[in-house]
């Protein structure tokens, strides 16, 4: 299985935005993140607001600095947000604790990357981030 080249992060994106039309979301934004927390893409669909890249790269960075999928840190926003607060902080505000930030995983389960999806529903987003992982033959952990 090749790694999160550039021809499987547009395939994640396409899939993903692909999953949003198919269940008429709103418009979505996508970005793909590897193992290191470093953008290998991004796109935003026509119509979507301002500011998508950076929420959307929360969910994801959210995602890997935690090794959990961002509902996870969204759970723990509920109960302690003065823990979230900090993380935030420490991550240089590239934490968003919403999901919509799943892993990527090899058929071994080790973590590749992760995508953050924002745009409609957080969970509705993360159903997009599932579709477009899946699409490009990896696993997600949502």
């Amino acid at each position: 299985m090749a790694g999160l080249n550039l021809a499987k992060c547009r395939k994640i994106v396409r899939a993903a935005f692909a999953k949003g039309k198919e269940m008429g979301m709103e418009p979505l934004s996508v970005v793909v993140l590897d193992q290191g927390g470093n953008v290998l893409a991004f796109e935003r669909q026509d119509g979507a607001s301002a500011g998508r890249f950076q929420i959307a790269d929360g969910k994801a960075n959210a995602a890997l600095m935690l090794g959990k999928p961002s509902s996870h840190a969204m759970e723990r926003a509920e109960r302690q947000p003065y823990a979230t607060d900090a993380l935030n902080g420490v991550y240089g505000g590239r934490f968003v604790p919403l999901t919509g930030g799943v892993l990527v995983k090899d058929k071994k389960g080790v973590i590749m990357g992760a995508v953050g999806v924002t745009g409609d529903t957080s969970e509705n987003d993360a159903l997009c981030a599932v579709a477009g992982i899946e699409a490009a033959t990896f696993f997600a952990e949502a």
